[in-house]
């Protein structure tokens, strides 16, 4: 089964984010039809493929074969995006690991510390030693959080634009 991506534009140059100067297919699309493409993709099953009818109410003047532009330019730009999750990915892969190196450091020394603290009459090293592990098993929350969730978010979001990357795409033209 094929799921449908409709999108109405009065003219090819919508479509586009009219601030880029590079060639169409080399071009980043409109923040707001990419926003919109994206949506829809993600209400899609991903069991699906997808397809994208791009409809135009203008024939572009200027562009002789518009279905031919806007599937190179829609491929082009979703496997660029695929790529820059990937490496954005890979950064926060780097970021989790030297992250969990500090932490651990920071944890070992807060135990080391606490160590330190013998247990006595007074209450204040009893409290020391409780604040100064605590204090290491919050150093240790960022690459946790990097480890435990932050990263397959951005796997998903890649697979997306690769599929994205993949679709179908027809341009209808109304006159």
């Amino acid at each position: 089964m094929t799921e449908l991506i409709e999108v109405n534009l009065t003219e090819l140059n919508q479509l586009f984010n009219s601030l880029d100067p590079s060639p169409f297919h080399e071009r980043d699309l409109d923040h707001d039809a990419e926003e919109f493409i994206v949506s829809w993709a993600q209400e899609h099953s991903h069991k699906h493929d997808l397809k994208l009818v791009v409809h135009l109410a203008k024939r572009p003047a200027d562009v002789a074969d518009a279905q031919k532009l806007v599937a190179n330019s829609i491929a082009h730009y979703f496997e660029y995006r695929a790529e820059m999750t990937l490496r954005e990915f890979k950064h926060l892969m780097r970021e989790g690991r030297a992250s969990f190196l500090i932490g651990l450091l920071f944890l070992g020394s807060c135990q080391f510390a606490a160590t330190l603290l013998t247990p006595a009459d007074g209450n204040w090293q009893s409290v020391a030693r409780e604040g100064l592990t605590i204090i290491g098993w919050v150093a240790m929350w960022k690459p946790l959080e990097i480890y435990l969730y932050r990263w397959w978010p951005l796997l998903t979001l890649r697979k997306l634009y690769q599929r994205l990357s993949r679709m179908s795409v027809e341009v209808h033209c109304a006159v």
